[in-house]
């Protein structure tokens, strides 16, 4: 009892801490790795279930094991489901806890999370729609979409058709208009000779998608001669067509993993030292914010190490015992050198213009120390980044 009206007393850090172990991307937080594991292994559990009970060899002998795994799964779903309603203030830090639960079940990652587990339940409560409600159990595949998330280099597939969505979207209006015409021009050459299969202006949509997709099932096709060279060009067009979005999506790879390599042709990069230092049990820092702290002119807290997690020194942070501080100073002997990288920004760099949060940098990238003209800026989610910035990354390494 009492364990619970502390949870209630401590209610917003308990949120958090819950928040960061359903969240993706604490990759040194353990029971947070433990969470992520589970729920990739649930997912993959769950379709594998599902798949090896279409086979009725499998179902015979194994049914009764297959339909526990996926019940359980299922259970775990719902859980997931309700801890992310619960810590959604925590991902929409602007919105009250009401709204931002809300805006979470109404997102698409919300809804397909709740139609992943509740699909089974309805047949309990609604028997007659038992059939209706299977079909609905195939939107559980789209929570493999969420194993995207734990990744840098399967998150690349999600950046890619982001930032080239507006192409794609040209190459796909330019074959759907093609499609349309040809099947226009395919109905008046060849309507005379086959009047029971291109019956309207319509009836040729089918050849013409398997034309230019390259596709040809060959159970539509010309008879006249010139329907069949009309064929020709058009399967020729077929082949270029195609070819466009392969080319923007290869494109695409080539720029993002361009990024995770290197951080532009333009940016001057040069490694600074700082000091690393752990407060130890009786230290004054202790227990006092950033902000009071009263650091001499020309140094400042760049980043803190807590518990194996990086946090951005923000002035209300209060210190803890064993907390690893990145001091920006000169180094003193004794002390044990911490190298960041600094990134200074030139006129073309691809972050001109861009915020934080909206960068394209690995998870194991921190930004922790935005120099503009001599002024020291607080990496937030919305600064947005100009010409002649100078940026301080941490990137995070194992300990040996």
């Amino acid at each position: 009892m009492s364990k619970a009206k502390s949870i209630i007393e401590n209610w917003p850090q308990f949120r958090r801490h819950l928040y960061r172990i359903v969240s993706i991307g604490v990759t040194e937080d353990i029971p947070s790795r433990t969470y992520d594991m589970l729920s990739v292994g649930s997912i993959l559990a769950n379709l594998t279930a599902s798949i090896c009970l279409t086979f009725s060899s499998l179902a015979s002998r194994y049914g009764g094991f297959l339909l526990t795994v996926e019940a359980v799964t299922v259970v775990f779903f719902a859980v997931d489901y309700v801890l992310r309603l619960l810590t959604a203030p925590c991902a929409y830090r602007t919105l009250p806890a009401a709204r931002a639960a809300l805006k979470y079940a109404l997102s698409l990652p919300g809804l397909i999370d709740l139609l992943s587990f509740l699909p089974y339940c309805l047949p309990f409560f609604f028997p007659a729609g038992l059939t209706a409600f299977r079909m609905f159990r195939i939107i559980r595949i789209f929570r493999l979409f969420r194993i995207n998330a734990y990744y840098d280099s399967l998150n690349v597939i999600t950046e890619v058709l982001a930032s080239k969505r507006q192409q794609l979207l040209s190459s796909v209006f330019i074959i759907l208009v093609l499609m349309l015409a040809s099947s226009l021009c395919m109905y008046s050459v060849e309507h005379d000779a086959q009047p029971e299969i291109f019956s309207n202006a319509f009836s040729g949509i089918w050849w013409s998608a398997s034309t230019l997709l390259t596709v040809g099932y060959g159970d539509i096709y010309p008879v006249t001669t010139m329907g069949k060279l009309l064929g020709t060009v058009i399967a020729f067009l077929g082949v270029g067509m195609v070819a466009i979005p392969t080319g923007i999506i290869s494109a695409g790879f080539v720029e993002q993993y361009s990024q995770f390599k290197r951080f532009g042709d333009y940016a001057v990069e040069e490694d600074i030292s700082f000091i690393q230092t752990e407060l130890a049990r009786r230290d004054a820092w202790i227990g006092i914010p950033i902000r009071d702290l009263g650091l001499p002119q020309g140094m400042l807290i760049a980043a803190i190490r807590r518990n194996g997690d990086m946090l951005i020194p923000k002035g209300d942070v209060v210190l803890q015992e064993r907390d690893e501080l990145v001091i920006g100073a000169q180094t003193h002997q004794g002390s044990s050198a911490v190298r960041l990288r600094e990134v200074t920004l030139g006129k073309k760099h691809d972050w001109n213009g861009q915020m934080i949060r909206d960068l394209d940098i690995s998870r194991q990238t921190h930004i922790v120390l935005v120099r503009r003209h001599g002024t020291m800026l607080v990496p937030h989610g919305e600064l947005v980044l100009r010409a002649g910035d100078t940026v301080v990354l941490y990137q995070k390494t194992s300990r040996r």
